[in-house]
């Protein structure tokens, strides 16, 4: 291929005469050839570049694009089983552990969160850094819930060997034989004081019944208590275990002793009108962890539900408080 030729036009000889350029002409020409093709050359890189993946790069995204679908699966899985767990936790709390007599377990202490932000800070460096660390703080969480949640089956299955042990010593009876519930004077809860005159919380119930009526123990335990306490007058006290206590006040005569172990039904004291007493009758009371509990809702070896129906329309009556 030949080289281009250029012409001028020479006014005084009427013809177009062929111009050579000089070297530095052809210098220049050169270089801008070179420039053009390097400026070229870059955008064309450039463009390439950003709009084409090589295999290395696109091997790369794939494997991320993977990486994400598999923690988006994996942190909807964590949720359904942190809803199966909470499921399991209701149940634990509000049947297993309501049947054993047994107190729930905190929200606190099952969902307590990991407050330690130093423990994810390595996992912000990484791509999709929110969903990564959102699903490693579940998986921790679960984790946790699960050790829990298996201690506390540890717990259920220790306090299932002990529950025959717990029905013996529940105070589970009346504490005087109260067949027609005729002797059911006064129950738990606000009356008036029949000597003050002023409202006053009942921790327990009261039962009219002629001086030397037997008093029963209502559950099997261990005399810790007799003798006199004020207001109480002839009192017996008897621990049943497990946190329960039973108080047996304004006796006529004691018929334990302290250290004395006790059985359900045995004979522990008769009926007075010593103490604070507007009248002969038992002063009762259930106490659990040091709380004063209904004593009517634990006569379930005693009564019928027909019997227990009619005992809290008796109970309920404010007129006849007895101390």
């Amino acid at each position: 291929m030949s080289k281009k030729a250029f012409y001028k036009y020479n006014p005084q000889t009427s013809s177009y005469e062929r111009v050579y350029p000089s070297k530095k002409e052809k210098f220049f020409s050169v270089l801008r050839h070179i420039f053009s093709g390097i400026i070229v050359g870059a955008i064309t890189f450039g463009v390439f570049t950003y709009f084409v993946q090589s295999p290395g790069e696109r091997k790369k995204t794939k494997e991320q694009e993977l990486l994400l679908n598999q923690y988006e699966i994996l942190t909807k899985r964590l949720d359904e089983a942190l809803l199966i767990l909470d499921d399991i936790q209701q149940r634990d709390d509000n049947l297993y552990r309501v049947i054993l007599q047994s107190d729930p377990i905190s929200s606190k202490t099952r969902k307590a969160a990991f407050e330690n932000v130093k423990r994810y800070e390595d996992l912000l460096t990484l791509p999709d850094a929110d969903l990564v660390v959102s699903t490693t703080q579940k998986m921790d969480l679960l984790a946790r819930q699960l050790y829990i949640q298996s201690n506390s089956f540890e717990e259920i299955i220790d306090l299932g060997k002990t529950h025959e042990e717990k029905l013996r010593k529940l105070p589970a009876i009346q504490p005087v034989a109260n067949k027609d519930l005729k002797r059911t004077a006064s129950g738990y809860g606000w009356r008036v004081d029949p000597i003050y005159k002023t409202r006053k919380f009942h921790e327990g119930m009261d039962f009219s019944a002629a001086i030397g009526t037997p008093v029963f123990a209502t559950g099997e335990g261990v005399v810790i208590a007799t003798g006199w306490q004020q207001g109480y007058g002839n009192t017996v006290e008897i621990d049943h275990g497990f946190g329960y206590k039973t108080v047996y006040a304004h006796l006529n005569k004691i018929k334990t002793k302290k250290g004395a172990k006790v059985n359900r039904g045995d004979e522990i004291g008769e009926v007075g009108n010593t103490g604070k007493s507007t009248g002969p009758h038992l002063h009762y009371e259930v106490r659990l962890k040091g709380k004063p509990m209904n004593p009517m809702n634990y006569y379930f070896m005693d009564l019928s539900p027909e019997e227990y129906d009619a005992m809290i329309q008796i109970a309920s009556n404010q007129g006849q408080v007895m101390d």
